[in-house]
């Protein structure tokens, strides 16, 4: 979506926006957060500010992993200088990236995210301003009302004043609700079913087309309900928990589960014109990378999927989590009763009579102690390479567990566990043989769907 400032306004614009500026008024603007940086407030016409990642293009990789990490909070408890080191940069240089590919500090980034989750509050919410102030991540109601009013160029009751209630959500049974809106296609629909024979037992599960899971908030347990919006960028998002004290990083764990921090247009852009997988993704140009909801407890659904099928899986993290998770004193809606296992219950956890093998068990072991130990970081931003040796350094774990992990949990797009069976498959049904591929093959027709092969298999996995 592009973006223009009008310098006679001093707002910013969708490009069509319906109040027609005038052509010599226009600026384009990289982006709605470079224009904000300029002095910019959004237009109350067209509303740019709702615009998912703020109408960013998708940068180099490591920053746009640097972003995930600030839209879960990172620098809500360190400092710039530490994503920087986490992300292998000094922080001169990685100012400079963002200044370069996103038109802003790191530090306005996170401002910026914090004000516009307060403003979807505000519009679509029956929260009072102070309970918003929390719930977006602000240490204060004044700090809300300096941070808003600086972007929007309103305070918040004065914004609120300006929503119209047709648009506000009813809440459901007591549950706060709220939109997440997405740029570019995306078929959630189809993700949902996904998720569905892949659904932790007592944990996740999927109901009349709605995507429901368990989870903590300020040490409040709850659930959230996710549904696709048929026709409109959005989804629809209701949360039950006993407080809205802060529910940014809920928010963010629903765009990661939903794949909404990947911008799918380029990789698309390449593989539509492939000759082996093109007509696959000219079919299906709204399907999305599934992400997650939580790194540790999908890398381990992902470890426990060695060798069986898609609901033995499920079924062996189910039993999992019903010995080790925490159980939820809670009447909570059909089979939800647990939170999944923490790192370090799982690193010190008697892992047998699960009906997996030993080895399978040990490597779960293995892989949660390293996480304690700070031996794997599955945050941290490194070269795909450097991923995959960081992953298989834990017993058990191999290029197949590596490069799935690599892909789903850490977001790189490249990720391609060619040892997959069902990738082999269908390859080798799309070139006309009943035969899967051997691997050599597949690496070799893979290398045209660099960088973006694990895109590329989540479309081979669609006709397995």
């Amino acid at each position: 979506m592009k973006i223009n400032g009008v310098v006679t306004t001093g707002i910013y614009c969708r490009a069509g926006c319906g109040a027609k500026p005038k052509a010599e008024n226009i600026r384009p603007m990289p982006n709605a957060l470079a224009a904000m940086v300029a002095g910019y407030r959004p237009c109350l016409l067209c509303r740019p500010d709702r615009l998912p990642d703020f109408g960013l293009q998708q940068p180099a990789d490591e920053i746009a992993q640097a972003v995930r990490l600030i839209a879960e909070g990172f620098l809500d408890h360190s400092t710039t200088d530490q994503l920087a080191q986490r992300i292998g940069y000094s922080t001169r240089h990685l100012v400079r990236l963002f200044e370069k590919h996103i038109g802003a500090t790191p530090d306005f980034v996170a401002r910026a995210q914090r004000a516009h989750l307060a403003r979807r509050l505000l519009d679509d919410s029956h929260l009072t301003i102070t309970q918003i102030a929390f719930s977006a991540g602000f240490s204060s109601l004044r700090q809300m009302n300096r941070v808003v009013r600086e972007l929007f160029g309103f305070s918040p009751s004065q914004l609120r004043a300006k929503r119209s209630e047709k648009n506000t959500l009813d809440p459901l049974d007591g549950g706060l609700r709220l939109r997440i809106p997405y740029d570019g296609p995306s078929d959630s629909s189809s993700l949902i079913e996904f998720l569905r024979p892949r659904a932790i037992p007592g944990v996740e599960e999927v109901v009349d087309g709605k995507y429901l899971r368990t989870m903590n908030t300020c040490g409040h347990p709850g659930v959230v309900e996710v549904c696709d919006v048929s026709g409109e960028n959005h989804l629809d998002v209701t949360m039950h928990l006993a407080t809205f004290g802060s529910i940014v990083e809920q928010v963010d764990r629903v765009r990661s589960l939903f794949g909404l921090y990947l911008r799918p247009e380029i990789a698309i852009k390449k593989l539509r014109r492939d000759p082996i997988i093109g007509r696959l993704v000219r079919e299906q140009a709204g399907l999305r990378s599934p992400g997650t909801w939580d790194r540790f407890e999908t890398s381990v659904r992902i470890i426990i999927g060695q060798q069986v099928s898609v609901r033995g899986a499920s079924t062996l993290t189910g039993r999992l989590v019903e010995r080790y998770g925490e159980a939820l004193p809670l009447n909570l809606p059909g089979s939800l009763r647990f939170l999944f296992p923490s790192a370090k219950a799982l690193a010190t956890a008697d892992i047998r009579d699960l009906g997996m093998p030993q080895s399978r068990a040990n490597t779960i072991k293995n892989f949660a102690a390293a996480i304690v130990a700070g031996d794997v970081d599955l945050t941290l931003v490194t070269s795909l390479e450097e991923t995959i040796a960081m992953l298989e350094t834990v017993p058990g774990v191999g290029p197949w567990t590596a490069h799935f992990i690599a892909g789903r949990v850490m977001g790189h797009q490249d990720a391609f566990p060619v040892g997959d069976l069902g990738l082999r498959r269908s390859a080798g049904q799309l070139l006309g043989r009943s035969v899967a591929l051997l691997e050599r093959e597949l690496l070799k027709i893979a290398e045209d769907w660099r960088p973006y092969r694990a895109v590329a298999a989540n479309y081979l996995w669609t006709i397995t």
